[in-house]
């Protein structure tokens, strides 16, 4: 007769589904891990640079990665960043100066890449967060940021993963854009969590 190991399993059944569960998560973790080792400061550096250095900040992103480029606008403005989201009836003129961010883990996102084009030939700053350095937005922005990942276009030279296409990328991205966040936050505000509430919506 086979005892019980633990006190769950002495007073809870444990179903195929636990096992499941805790095991996606773990190579979720694996793989995150692996990723985010490979993210260095100076990348962060330059992402700051040119946010602190821009009149304003665009963006531009669609999908799940148009989701995330968004939380990371909406810090911006809680940072008392000046913040637009292209494609919205508000979003002004971009002028010679102002910081376009694109998204996109293939590079070759349609919309975005042709935003990023006009944005260059008004003479915008622009950068690029994808996992292609030799996608046409990751050649053609001025400044790239590559993090690895996976993408729709699962290339060779991607990142193996077991996740659906573009998740690590995606992940891997919030967490780098929530690090760059929490290093303004301390810089630029000393953590004084009043500023950001004081920009925080009240008409939810």
């Amino acid at each position: 007769m086979r005892l019980p190991h633990t006190y769950r399993e002495a007073f809870f059944s444990v179903s195929p589904m636990d096992a499941k569960f805790s095991q996606a998560l773990d190579q979720m973790r694996v793989e995150l891990s692996g990723v985010l080792s490979q993210l260095t400061p100076e990348m962060a550096e330059t992402l700051m640079r040119e946010v602190e250095a821009a009149p304003r900040v665009f963006g531009c992103a669609v999908g799940r990665s148009g989701f995330i480029l968004r939380g990371f606008l909406m810090r911006l403005m809680h940072l008392g960043f000046a913040v637009y989201v292209v494609g919205e009836t508000i979003t002004p003129r971009i002028q010679p100066g102002d910081l376009l961010v694109v998204m996109s883990g293939s590079g070759e996102t349609a919309q975005s890449r042709e935003v990023l084009r006009r944005a260059n030939a008004v003479g915008a700053r622009t950068l690029a967060i994808t996992v292609n350095p030799d996608s046409t937005i990751g050649r053609e922005a001025q400044v790239p940021i590559i993090i690895p990942g996976t993408t729709k276009l699962t290339l060779a030279q991607e990142s193996s993963s077991v996740q659906c296409p573009g998740s690590l990328f995606e992940q891997a991205a919030f967490l780098f854009l929530e690090a760059v966040v929490l290093l303004l936050y301390q810089e630029r505000l000393g953590r004084d969590q009043g500023q950001v509430l004081s920009r925080h919506t009240d008409l939810e």
